[in-house]
């Protein structure tokens, strides 16, 4: 889900853990984010999620922005149930504008899965180049209508639908119609479980 291309990230990463004299180990453990997923982004060969990034710039103590555009400050939780105040949930904009992440779920399972709230101003659009072998996405359209696009297929997806689809190939979502729309966004690596199922295609 990102714009900005993976060789650009990667140095930069590798350039703010040195700095702060980190392992790959060392900073694995403390981002969640697994050793292999951090070699791999560091070499420029992975495409990272959002979230991913979120929580490797936490770790870091440095601000998503100096990578991507547009972040916000993450901090709290509590001993038996952890309340993540809306006002300090992470909340990214996609490089355009035009689409609104805030990113729902845990670092502890970054490596494995992520679920996001997105909110697509009209015609917004949110373009990903592939994530790792076998991830799939699972978008749950809440509020007006969205053209998903993975692998040469598209498909209109209404309020109250699900589409599975592959994510480790180019893929993207846009809002259509006048007004914009809204969708929970799920991420799961191919660690997860089997590739969705494959179903007819709705012509635009």
């Amino acid at each position: 889900m990102l714009s900005i291309n993976p060789p650009e990230i990667g140095p930069r990463l590798q350039a703010y853990r040195k700095e702060l004299n980190l392992t790959l180990a060392e900073l694995a453990a403390m981002s969640g984010v697994s050793r292999s997923m951090l070699s791999e982004i560091e070499r420029g060969n992975a495409n990272p999620t959002y979230g991913t990034l979120w929580h490797l710039t936490r770790a870091l103590n440095i601000d998503l922005n100096s990578l991507i555009s547009g972040a916000s400050e993450e901090r709290g939780g509590g001993s038996i149930i952890d309340l993540q105040p809306g006002n300090l949930t992470p909340t990214i904009r996609s490089a355009d504008g035009s689409c609104t992440l805030q990113i729902l779920s845990p670092a502890n399972m970054v490596s494995l899965i992520e679920w996001y709230l997105l909110s697509f101003e009209a015609e917004g659009e949110l373009a990903s180049d592939p994530h790792g072998a076998g991830t799939i996405e699972h978008l749950h359209c809440t509020t007006g209508e969205i053209v998903v696009r993975s692998a040469g297929s598209t498909m209109i997806v209404r309020a109250g639908e699900t589409a599975r689809y592959a994510a480790d190939v180019p893929h993207s979502l846009k809002s259509v119609g006048p007004v914009g729309a809204g969708a929970f966004l799920v991420v799961a690596s191919g660690d997860v479980g089997l590739g969705p199922q494959r179903t007819s295609i709705r012509p635009k």
